[in-house]
């Protein structure tokens, strides 16, 4: 009786311990959003390096892979802004091309940033 009495003392010990551990949630889980800066775009910094990691490997220098289209300089790229074929294409919206071409969407934050800086006139800075 002695042990089971001691064997019980250590088990409800054990569980209060354990019951009353304060984990600290932002220590240890992951968030579930990530912070995707919209405001003070520029082209030749955010907007650019957007076009030469997803788009100018077939939209860029001779752009034989992306039908003549050319999207590697800001002269290039403007015509595609203003009659909406860039945004239409990369949001995947029925009826237009559906870029990237052969790959998976370009993620909501990427989307985002090119969608501010056209709301935001498409500056060339």
């Amino acid at each position: 009786m002695k042990k089971f009495l001691i064997f019980t003392t250590m088990c409800f010990m054990i569980a209060i311990y354990t019951g009353c551990y304060y984990d600290k949630a932002d220590q240890i889980y992951l968030p579930t959003t990530i912070n995707c800066d919209t405001t003070n775009l520029k082209y030749g910094t955010d907007i650019n390096a957007i076009l030469n990691t997803y788009c100018n490997s077939c939209h860029g220098g001779n752009a034989s892979l992306g039908g003549g289209i050319k999207l590697d300089t800001y002269a290039s790229l403007l015509p595609y802004v203003n009659n909406g074929l860039l945004l239409n294409d990369i949001e995947q919206n029925p009826g237009f091309n559906a870029m990237p071409k052969g790959g998976a969407k370009l993620s909501d934050c990427v989307i985002n940033k090119i969608a501010a800086w056209i709301k935001n006139t498409a500056p060339n800075n």
